[in-house]
């Protein structure tokens, strides 16, 4: 490991006076930066060649003078031609830290690619040699990080004083600290009001202060399986949960995104062997929150669609345990991504109707009939087993039989399979799909897909491997 040429640090100017020279396109983006704090910004070129208005700062135009370093903090210099020789030579005479834009060996300091979370700040630098590099390093890091951490690093601050009051053990008060910038429940409130964030905060310190774990539960959509579907929110919590309790028809890929020293439970819901049923996840869940821990409820597609999350809510909310719901995306609109088909489509279809094909009755088919007659487009989760049976009752029920018909079986993943036909293939057609939940698409919107790659549904009976 190499030897830095750097001493990374943050440098007060509260109060003080940042000096920029020039008046292109590189002062802009100084600017830009540095307006961030609370120094005041001064810019000064005889020639402004761009519009300096979106940022906060004096502009003056005019030569340059000694005495405008007066009281300066950081000289900029983006100006290469005489006054940006003097304001080097001004600065350097007082000792002032230079940056001389794209001079690496000129500068006394470089600017840091910097990610802004007042009062938190993270800065990544290079010494000048790969600004892309620390560009691309700063949107990992931001997308690890809520657009809320900023209010709690505040609000840990703020609790300081009646932290060492109430709590006199160091371990005991990072136990807290800990708690406090991971809860769910803190960063809600926090994204809501200052108050609201002191008032949980509080809560959670009085819970602390008499040894009380409080633990909470988040339930996460897991998206269509694929890994680069899950949202920012999901990865950053799972990160954080202590345990992970998931469905079968999450892909282990996305389970180990979790934290390596997260306990993992998989509760082996899937059709035909359900391991636990619905109440004993609803206790499970209570339990192991109530034990005090960060608790992630991973759920395939979106947790309020078909996830039965309502159940789940409502056994969280009767034990009074702190929870959040993720969204993820749902499977239709992963087969609609998939197959290029636009659900709603001007002049076409006005809307998009999601449905349980498993244990429909008449009456369900007679509304989703007279949707799709109307120009709905239908998508029908759970009824790859029953769905010529499905298809032969719409049609009964007047729906027509030449209506547009397009399947998806594992939407959103690599190996994912697409069939395409009308209403009476599949009713006519003994299929066999591969393995993986399917999405039944029914409705004149899905003529608009692109279903090239797809295998047709014959009006006679046969089997897709």
């Amino acid at each position: 490991m190499g030897q830095l040429n750097t001493f990374p640090l943050s440098y007060k100017v509260r109060g003080q006076r940042i000096v920029i020279i020039g008046g292109g396109e590189e002062a802009l983006n100084k600017a830009r930066l540095v307006t961030k704090t609370t120094a005041s910004v001064v810019i000064i070129s005889r020639h402004v060649e761009i519009d300096f208005s979106s940022v906060e700062a004096v502009v003056l135009v005019r030569p340059f003078e000694a005495a405008d370093l007066d009281g300066a903090a950081l000289v900029f210099v983006a100006d290469h031609g005489p006054d940006g020789d003097a304001a080097k030579l001004a600065a350097r005479a007082r000792n002032i830290p230079l940056n001389v834009v794209d001079i690496p060996d000129e500068c006394d300091f470089y600017t840091p690619s910097i990610i802004d979370r007042a009062p938190l700040t993270i800065a990544i630098s290079s010494e000048g040699d790969a600004p892309v590099l620390t560009r691309l390093i700063r949107a990992r890091i931001e997308a690890m990080l809520s657009p809320h951490v900023g209010a709690i690093a505040g609000l840990a601050g703020r609790m300081r004083h009646r932290v060492e009051a109430l709590i006199g053990d160091n371990a005991a008060r990072r136990r807290y600290y800990e708690a406090l910038v991971q809860s769910p429940a803190v960063e809600t409130a926090a994204s809501r009001s200052p108050v609201a964030g002191v008032f949980e905060a509080e809560t959670l310190l009085e819970a602390h202060a008499i040894n009380i774990k409080i633990g909470s539960v988040a339930l996460i959509g897991a998206g269509p399986g694929a890994e680069d579907l899950l949202t920012l929110r999901a990865q950053r919590l799972l990160q954080e949960a202590d345990v992970i309790v998931h469905d079968q028809l999450v892909p282990a890929a996305v389970v180990q995104m979790g934290r390596r020293d997260a306990e993992q439970i998989d509760v082996g819901k899937a059709k035909g062997h359900h391991s636990f049923s619905q109440a004993q996840i609803n206790t499970l869940i209570v339990r192991l929150a109530r034990e005090g821990k960060t608790v992630a409820r991973l759920k395939s597609g979106d947790p309020m669609v078909f996830g039965r999350a309502g159940e789940e809510i409502a056994a969280l909310r009767k034990a009074g345990i702190a929870y959040s719901v993720v969204p993820g995306v749902s499977a239709a609109l992963a087969a609609a991504a998939d197959t290029v088909t636009p659900v709603t489509l001007r002049k076409v279809s006005s809307g998009f109707v999601m449905a349980t094909a498993h244990g429909a009755d008449d009456a369900d088919l007679v509304h989703w009939a007279a949707l799709a007659q109307s120009g709905m487009t239908l998508a029908l989760y759970m009824g790859k087993s029953i769905a010529d049976a499905v298809a032969a009752r719409l049609i009964g029920q007047g729906a027509s039989a030449n209506l547009p018909v397009g399947i998806v079986v594992n939407a959103g993943r690599a190996y994912r399979s697409m069939y395409r036909g009308t209403l009476s293939g599949l009713a006519n057609g003994a299929v066999e799909f591969p393995a993986g939940p399917a999405i039944i698409f029914v409705g004149e919107a899905v003529a608009a897909g692109d279903w090239a790659d797809a295998a047709e549904l014959a009006a006679q009976s046969f089997k897709v491997a």
